[in-house]
């Protein structure tokens, strides 16, 4: 264990968990009108419509496979019945299908972002090292799970990069856990790290202003007073109630001027 172990696997870990919670606060403190998904349904919504799914399912169900296999420990699968040969079959294929619906979804967003002249003028600067970091991140993780996990021997993350993790988020943290980690797993979880750097300062934020309360939320219901709507299911207009009208507008008179 050397600096380089200490910089990478502790310091720059906790400068960005740092980073992410107090940027967080911060901006939703100071920049509310700023905190959006700026979208840009209105200027193309041919791609946008597959794309966005694709990318937003697979990058939740990689989210869930993220924090299965990195935050509970192995002995708990265990314990569950879920032994090395299911997991590493569950992880594989549910991986893969979550891999390819991500990478699709943010391949159709970058062409449309390219192709698209008027998203292509609302594209800040940020939303580029946004787009940059998210593709290095999904590469990089594709990369190394089918050298390692499909076409290789495999590589058991979850008795390093998982207990890596969990070290880091206790405060306890242990760098030498990733000094042999294969490099495309290194390379991963670095370019994850920069991303959470980051986070706060992009229109990721949207992510924690997500309608959830949109499914339970009670309906709104609508009455109408005309009179067409009697005996369709709404209330009939009471007595002392009348319609307005809108008035009409005065009629101009010309007037001849004796000559």
């Amino acid at each position: 264990m050397n600096t380089w172990d200490i910089l990478l696997w502790v310091a720059f870990p906790y400068v960005a968990m740092a980073v992410f919670v107090v940027g967080h606060i911060l901006r939703y403190r100071f920049d509310q009108f700023g905190w959006t998904s700026r979208s840009s349904q209105t200027y193309e919504n041919r791609l946008l419509r597959w794309g966005s799914p694709m990318f937003h399912y697979g990058i939740l169900m990689v989210f869930g496979g993220h924090v299965v296999g990195l935050l509970v420990p192995k002995a708990w699968l265990e314990f569950f019945g879920v032994t090395e040969h299911w997991y590493h079959l569950g992880a594989t294929w549910l991986g893969t299908v979550a891999a390819v619906l991500t990478i699709a979804g943010i391949v159709l967003l970058l062409i449309r972002r390219r192709l698209t002249p008027r998203v292509m003028l609302a594209t800040t600067v940020m939303d580029k090292t946004m787009y940059l970091l998210l593709a290095l991140v999904i590469g990089f993780g594709t990369l190394a799970t089918v050298m390692y996990q499909i076409f290789g021997a495999g590589y058991d993350y979850r008795g390093t990069i998982s207990p890596w993790i969990r070290g880091l988020l206790i405060l306890q943290p242990d760098p030498s856990l990733m000094a042999n980690v294969p490099f495309f797993f290194q390379l991963h979880v670095l370019a994850a790290t920069a991303l959470f750097l980051l986070w706060p300062f992009t229109r990721l934020v949207h992510v924690f202003s997500a309608p959830l309360g949109y499914i339970v939320r009670p309906y709104i219901v609508y009455r109408s007073r005309d009179a067409h709507t009697v005996g369709s299911g709404s209330r009939g207009p009471r007595r002392g109630w009348e319609k307005s009208e809108r008035p009409a507008a005065p009629t101009r008179t010309r007037q001849r001027t004796p000559r």
